[in-house]
């Protein structure tokens, strides 16, 4: 079966490299979560999908989570989970039946959209703390914030403590 999937991958024309026996893994280009690696395992019965959206939120985690599960009722395919750790993935499962390039392809595009959509609402309310630091602390030195404009309205009036 795997090679009913990397045939299927090949003519997405995604980049994937094998990661062993009966997985790939892939890269998931977004534009506010700027890679998504992405996991694809042949089980017995069915095709699992995981990829990772974000490590485990500093605070606020019960509106975090309240924000996924919200998301969840939409989604094609995968939903919002948390690993042992409290880090946040997408997971799925697809039938070995339905593997094939056009299905792949709306699959990966439903774990990429919704990774990148939920992005940044979960660095708000997860690492809001942190995001406001990595202001001060750039903004004191002069260093470029140009990949925390997304936050402007997180940055602190005054930066000069």
């Amino acid at each position: 079966m795997i090679a009913n999937l990397t045939a299927a991958l090949d003519e997405t024309g995604l980049e994937y490299q094998a990661d062993g026996p009966r997985s790939v893994t892939l890269a998931l280009p977004g534009q506010r979560k700027l890679a998504t690696p992405c996991s694809l395992v042949v089980e017995d019965h069915a095709l699992r999908v995981e990829a990772f959206v974000s490590r485990r939120p500093e605070e606020n985690h019960e509106a975090v989570w309240a924000e996924l599960l919200r998301r969840n009722g939409k989604l094609y395919a995968v939903a919002f989970a948390i690993d042992e750790d409290g880090d946040i993935h997408l997971v799925g499962r697809l039938p070995l039946a339905s593997v094939n390039a056009e299905e792949l392809d709306r699959v990966l595009g439903s774990v990429l959209e919704a990774a990148d959509e939920a992005f940044n609402v979960i660095l708000e309310l997860g690492f809001a703390t942190s995001i406001k630091e990595e202001w001060r602390w750039r903004l004191s030195r002069g260093e470029s914030t140009r990949n925390l404009q997304a936050f402007e309205h997180l940055k602190p009036r005054d930066t000069s403590h």
